[in-house]
């Protein structure tokens, strides 16, 4: 019988909308959080792109991406003012029209009488979704957030970004999980970096990253991270990676 073929990668984008990123006034915190966070689950992170408040930027680049990958997460630009402007570009994106959802006014103007503010055109705002688009719930300060296809549109704010991933991963589809191992060198990238590219090759279906830092005891060192789903092929590729550091090293200290 024959072995069942692996299924596909399930993929993923992050969208970053927002003037106040790219100028550097705010300073993203939720890149790093997202791509930990799908890799715990089983999706992979292709790519991220940042871009400004404006249409035609975010239209192109929604499109683009949501062609490409399973899934894009977008971040920024569905608050109340004015320069929020992501529902109106995903909405064109999908050509969809952008309307009141009704569960969302509902939680917009409960969250506003329990703070005792008023339900105003600027928190109504907050309330347009696209048609045919499922709310993705917001438990820090109740506007909602919205998924239309394959896109989930939620908050710049990381508390409530982080609140409202929580909320839609139970409904992703997710691959099989990549595993990583760490080996530190005790070497320069430059005295292993022609025997690395030598295993990475001939393992193409194992990751192989070399990222340099300074130790302060031996000065300029490497850490060497191996990454793969299967954990036979992680296990031998790492003794492989291991043992070739061995030599290396005998070699350098015997050059002495």
């Amino acid at each position: 019988m024959n072995a069942p073929a692996p299924s596909a990668p399930v993929t993923a984008a992050i969208l970053v909308i927002g003037d106040e990123i790219l100028s550097g006034r705010t300073k993203d915190k939720n890149i790093g959080y997202i791509a930990e966070y799908l890799t715990g689950i089983g999706i992979d992170l292709k790519e991220v792109r940042v871009v400004s408040d404006d249409e035609s930027a975010i239209v192109s680049a929604l499109n683009a991406l949501r062609e490409k990958y399973t899934y894009v997460f977008t971040t920024g630009g569905i608050g109340p003012t004015h320069d929020d402007i992501t529902a109106d570009c995903v909405a064109k994106a999908f050509g969809a029209p952008l309307e009141f959802n009704d569960v969302a006014v509902k939680i917009i103007s409960e969250r506003a009488k329990a703070m005792g503010t008023e339900m105003n055109e600027a928190r109504m705002r907050m309330a347009r979704i696209p048609r045919g688009a499922s709310l993705i719930p917001n438990t820090v300060s109740g506007a909602p957030g919205f998924r239309i296809g394959n896109v989930m549109v939620m908050a710049g704010v990381p508390s409530i970004m982080q609140a409202m991933l929580d909320a839609v991963a139970p409904t992703l589809k997710t691959g099989v999980k990549m595993l990583s191992d760490t080996i530190r060198a005790d070497a320069r990238e430059g005295d292993v970096g022609t025997e690395l590219g030598a295993i990475a090759k001939a393992h193409p279906e194992v990751s192989i990253g070399s990222y340099p830092f300074f130790d302060e005891k031996l000065g300029p060192n490497t850490n060497i991270v191996v990454r793969a789903r299967d954990p036979e092929k992680l296990a031998a590729v790492k003794a492989e990676v291991e043992a070739m550091l061995a030599r290396i090293k005998a070699q350098m200290a015997g050059s002495r």
